[in-house]
């Protein structure tokens, strides 16, 4: 039995445990181990669907499920087991369909299985390709399969608060704008392993860095973010700790221990 032993630690990826100069800083892993050491488990919550995380899951001790595709799946990377994934409404090739003929400059990525499909690719799809490291499939939106686990609108971010109310205004209830099925946030998906793992609420400790790291953080005991974070998640409240780039992990483990000592 070691201190840590009932507790979970679930960090965001990209910008947090993952770093601005892509890889995970030692001072994140030598953490990791202190926790895991201890009996402490630990997984991320992360944006990046199977595919696109995958390739990176040895880079850290993972010894829980990971939360996929800001909250769209359940993944168990020990088992290679897909615990739960949930899928987009049916209507959603023809409501997007909709959506860019009525905004042309939008983009759009859709997720599919394994593979990912690209409506009008833009810059910001590029760019978010290279980040990812993988590649994607051309189609029009008739010819891409269904049903999506989660689509992508992808533009500056004053179209994409446009785009927002053009969805909410045509399609009540049915998205986001990085689009999960309803209900579907990293948050929603952390109270799910929750249960599984059979570990109480005020047990758990979540760090991440954007907007679609608040659902999560909302149910941490104590609700941690980099000093990189965006200034929503700073106005929102959580607790800044060090920058990505210098071990944000090693910050949380060390207050931790001051928390549950020997």
């Amino acid at each position: 039995m070691g201190k840590f032993d009932g507790l979970l630690l679930v960090s965001d990826f990209d910008d947090t445990l993952y770093d601005s100069h892509h890889r995970i800083p030692p001072r994140n892993l030598d953490a990791l181990g202190r926790w895991i050491g201890q009996g402490g488990r630990f997984t991320v919550a992360t944006g990046r669907a199977h595919r696109t995380f995958a390739p990176y899951v040895h880079l850290a001790p993972i010894n829980a499920p990971v939360v996929l595709s800001n909250g769209s799946a359940i993944y168990d990377f020990q088992t290679e087991t897909m615990l739960v994934q949930t899928l987009l409404d049916d209507r959603a090739p023809a409501d997007f369909q909709a959506l860019m003929a009525a905004m042309p400059s939008l983009g759009l990525e859709t997720y599919h299985g394994e593979d990912i499909y690209v409506y009008r690719p833009n810059a910001i799809t590029d760019a978010h390709m290279r980040k990812v490291g993988t590649d994607y499939e051309v189609r029009d939106i008739p010819d891409m399969p269904a049903p999506w686990t989660k689509a992508i609108v992808q533009q500056e971010y004053d179209v994409l608060l446009r785009a927002r109310e053009w969805l909410e205004q045509h399609c009540p209830g049915r998205f986001y704008l990085e689009i999960t099925h309803r209900g579907c946030t990293k948050g929603g998906m952390v109270a799910r392993l929750l249960e599984m793992l059979h570990i109480p609420r005020e047990n758990l400790y979540c760090v991440g860095d954007n907007q679609n790291d608040i659902p999560m953080m909302a149910l941490s005991a104590i609700p941690f973010a980099p000093a990189n974070c965006a200034q929503e998640v700073k106005d929102w409240g959580a607790t800044i700790l060090c920058h990505c780039d210098d071990g944000v992990i090693g910050d949380i483990v060390e207050r931790l221990e001051q928390i549950y000592p020997d």
